[in-house]
């Protein structure tokens, strides 16, 4: 537990979120750091220290690898049908708009951004994009193919979910960036390992409970925080990486992120190499 936190533009929802434990959300269940360790998240108009929050690190992420790899190898995320997918995302989204006062006050208070920008547009932005990919989760079907060649051939195309998704989100819209990424993720019945930024990791602990509140089955999300440098590193001894590699979503490269000011592929590659390491193209 934290320390009780008073703010004079904090609900009750909010100040009862923030004196909670905030650990990690692996294989549907919130669970310490292995290694035991805590790092300090930040006011940044204040520089006063919010809360205490887990800091994972490679093991940590060892854990959720495998238990995103469980869940979708033996969960029955992957073979529920789309519009199974769907109906929990659009729980998911209208949970969202619920604890949307609840959601902007945390995100306010610990990226420092107006909350009216938070509560009108990226609440509402992150619950469309989960409804709009919901949609999607009905309509990725393959193709019957016709065959140039002679004799008595069927062809066809089969879109099949590709496993574990490795995401990275940023801390200038953390709420919004998450749904931007588990959205595609979750219609098309990946499992994911989700790493927020440190500066800002309140919501992303948020929206776990809300993933959970909406039935969506245990260890198809997976939600590690910890600082850039040691949350992951890397996984130098091959035996580790086995068949849990990370994949991108969409991209020619292994991992979905999203990064921004300057030299966002430098930064974002860096990140990447700091969480996953040698797991992505080396293992």
């Amino acid at each position: 537990m934290n320390a009780p936190f008073s703010h004079p533009h904090l609900g009750p929802a909010a100040l009862q979120s923030l004196s909670g434990a905030h650990q990690l959300f692996i294989g549907g269940r919130f669970i310490d750091a292995k290694a035991g360790k805590t790092f300090d998240t930040y006011d940044p108009s204040s520089g006063r220290v919010i809360a205490k929050v887990a800091a994972g690190e490679a093991a940590d992420i060892d854990a959720a690898v495998t238990a995103a790899r469980q869940a979708f190898e033996s969960g029955p995320w992957s073979r529920m049908t789309g519009s199974e997918r769907a109906k929990l995302m659009w729980k998911l989204a209208e949970l969202i708009e619920a604890h949307r006062d609840e959601l902007a006050e945390l995100e306010s208070l610990n990226n420092g951004k107006p909350i009216v920008n938070i509560r009108n547009s990226d609440i509402p932005n992150s619950c469309e994009v989960l409804r709009y990919t919901a949609g999607w989760a009905t309509k990725l079907t393959g193709e019957t193919l016709s065959l140039a060649q002679p004799g008595n051939f069927h062809a066809y195309t089969l879109r099949e979910p590709i496993g574990v998704v490795g995401q990275i989100i940023p801390w200038n819209a953390p709420l919004m960036m998450a749904a931007w990424k588990l959205a595609p993720a979750l219609a098309t019945g990946c499992t994911v390992v989700l790493k927020p930024a440190e500066q800002t990791p309140l919501t992303a602990l948020r929206l776990a409970r809300l993933i959970q509140e909406a039935g969506i089955p245990d260890g198809v999300v997976n939600i590690v925080t910890g600082l850039g440098e040691t949350a992951g590193g890397r996984a130098r001894r091959p035996s580790r990486c086995r068949q849990d590699r990370l994949h991108g979503l969409g991209r020619s490269r292994p991992v979905d992120r999203a990064g921004g000011g300057r030299q966002p592929e430098e930064g974002v590659a860096r990140a990447w190499r700091q969480v996953a390491g040698d797991r992505v193209s080396g293992c």
